[in-house]
């Protein structure tokens, strides 16, 4: 729930954690930052050679010496020294220089639904490492639902579910806070590893990790719908020889390869239904589903969901940077606190 220690009394930025990307959101200036979060170091002398999108570019085709490792990851800060020096670097000295003006900067930063003490610590250490004076942390499923324009705070069902890289979390919100919510470890690198591993079993192909995404090549028009087209064409190495090779590619089989790892979300769907309240059960009939996350826009994934819940699916207009938007809504002071005071005797 909003209270009066949340974001929305915050002037300072807000830096937004995710599995794939970082963004950073300033105050009077919006989204400053928005890269990949990957960093490249030389093993040999510590020094960062690249982050953000030049970093990702070089997965795999780097010397022995230069490992790209990735700071961040599942939400959460995995390694506290190294997203500091990444932010630093992905903010720019003039950035840097304006913040540092601010003697009591403050920050605020999204984590997974029901995050771990150690996780929140991480994410609280990294930005008082950067300079902030105080840190909040906010739900990621609040402010995403925020940001793709929600009504959290009334006192009606809302549902979300935020599509990650490694996780999808579900929940229902009323009155600004969560009813009910999952954390589903199945994102969206566990449907590329799905295809991957159907291409290399049944066509021997295995795919380069900086080819055009699995998923969007191998599936095009209708995505996960029968109505997609019958075949299509993936280029890879060759398991056996090594060798570059063409294969035509069923995609009837690579739709079944991706539906097993989304049966998981279907269920995390289902049994947040399940502890829902009745009556905010039957307001889902009408309202539906808010999708967000860059794992939304999966090819046919919503329809998918249609035909499973029976419920109305809606993607959000930028389902990748909701839960920024959401934090800058309530850092601009454009969300008003919800606070449910006790009535007098």
């Amino acid at each position: 729930m909003f209270s009066a220690n949340s974001p929305t009394a915050i002037s300072a930025p807000v830096r937004v954690f995710t599995a794939a990307r970082t963004r950073v959101y300033v105050k009077g200036a919006g989204l400053v930052v928005d890269q990949p979060s990957a960093a490249a170091v030389n093993t040999r002398t510590g020094a960062l050679i690249a982050v953000g999108e030049f970093a990702e570019k070089m997965t795999g085709r780097t010397p022995h010496y230069i490992r790209v490792v990735r700071p961040v990851s599942g939400g959460t800060v995995v390694d506290i020294e190294m997203a500091q020096r990444m932010l630093r670097h992905l903010l720019g000295d003039k950035i840097r220089r304006q913040l540092r003006r601010k003697p009591f900067l403050r920050a605020a930063a999204c984590t997974p639904h029901d995050a771990d003490p150690l996780a929140q610590r991480a994410a609280i250490e990294t930005l008082v490492g950067l300079g902030a004076r105080r840190v909040e942390l906010v739900d990621t499923l609040i402010a995403a639902a925020v940001g793709c324009g929600l009504p959290v705070e009334r006192p009606e069902a809302t549902m979300i579910m935020v599509c990650g890289a490694a996780a999808t979390q579900v929940a229902v919100l009323s009155l600004g806070s969560i009813v009910t919510a999952e954390r589903i470890p199945v994102g969206g690198e566990a449907v590329d590893h799905a295809i991957v591993q159907h291409l290399r079993h049944e066509h021997e192909l295995m795919l380069p990790s900086q080819s055009v995404r699995p998923l969007q090549v191998a599936l095009s028009g209708n995505g996960l719908t029968p109505q997609g087209p019958a075949s299509t064409e993936i280029h890879g190495r060759d398991v056996a020889t090594g060798l570059a090779r063409s294969v035509q590619v069923d995609t009837a089989a690579v739709r079944d390869a991706i539906e097993t790892p989304l049966t998981a979300v279907l269920d995390g769907i289902g049994r947040v239904l399940r502890e829902c309240p009745p009556d905010l059960v039957a307001d889902l009939a009408d309202r539906g589903i808010m999708m967000v996350g860059g794992s939304a826009l999966l090819p046919g994934f919503d329809q998918m969901l249609r035909q499973a819940t029976g419920m109305p699916v809606h993607i959000a207009e930028r389902p990748d940077i909701c839960a920024a938007q959401g934090l800058g809504a309530m850092l601009e002071g454009k969300i008003e606190p919800l606070t449910l005071d006790p009535l007098g005797a």
